[in-house]
């Protein structure tokens, strides 16, 4: 689904992305995990257009999209929902779901794809009326995804989904991105809760400054004691 050839970009003359290449396979979820500073949300950024890039490319099914602008991105059916909140809290849900679909040219379509997306969310369609400030963080969170999904994406990048969120919501939100891996969407995901997102993946990418220093099944990631020591603050089974 999404490849990246020795990619090098950053943000005005400091490079945080010194060659990194990896490629993701369709239908599936991949967790990428690194120390601060590995480069992690500048990866989403240059694949979505929002960073500069010196070199490199980014491939979407094969078919160079390096540079692309968001609204390119967009109409080839990539969504990126970043991290914190992003919600319009005094707008309502409706509303809010409304914004996902501003770049759409038939507005009618626009309006079945919220009554669909609130069929798969339930919770959105009995507070469509609530101001988006009096839901609660995992609820928002959803909403955030919902509003991502109104133009069908086939990969959608998503970053720290749980940040700020309770052990039962962020369960919560990584059941819903099973759920839509599943309907055939292809997520990459941040995640600072690491060994809870790369048990829910398929597989696990290591970033380190701005290189990609190991790519695997999830599980094989989770069972190696280099992974576990660095990242996961000791092997897999020493955890509670």
């Amino acid at each position: 689904m999404l490849e990246l050839r020795n990619l090098v970009g950053g943000y005005g003359r400091v490079t945080i992305l010194n060659g990194t290449s990896f490629a993701i396979p369709k239908g599936s979820i991949t967790t990428v995990i690194g120390p601060n500073g590995a480069g992690k949300s500048t990866v989403f950024k240059a694949v979505f257009g929002l960073l500069n890039i010196h070199s490199g490319q980014v491939l979407l099914e094969g078919e160079e999209v390096t540079g692309r602008r968001p609204a390119e991105m967009i109409a080839r059916g990539v969504t990126y929902v970043p991290q914190g909140r992003n919600v319009v809290p005094q707008l309502s849900v409706f509303h809010n779901l409304e914004l996902g679909g501003i770049t759409a040219r038939d507005p009618s379509k626009v309006r079945r794809r919220i009554e669909e997306v609130m069929d798969q969310f339930p919770m959105l369609r009995e507070r469509r009326d609530q101001k988006a400030i009096e839901l609660s963080g995992g609820q928002q969170k959803q909403l955030e995804i919902a509003r991502a999904l109104l133009l069908d994406p086939r990969l959608m990048l998503i970053d720290e989904p749980s940040i700020g969120l309770s052990p039962n919501l962020v369960q919560d939100v990584f059941q819903t991105l099973g759920r839509l891996r599943d309907e055939g969407v292809t997520i990459l995901m941040v995640e600072q809760n690491a060994k809870a997102a790369l048990a829910m993946s398929d597989h696990g990418l290591v970033l380190e400054l701005g290189q990609t220093r190991m790519f695997d099944r999830a599980e094989t990631l989770l069972k190696d004691p280099r992974v576990g020591q660095l990242f996961l603050g000791g092997h897999i089974e020493d955890a509670a």
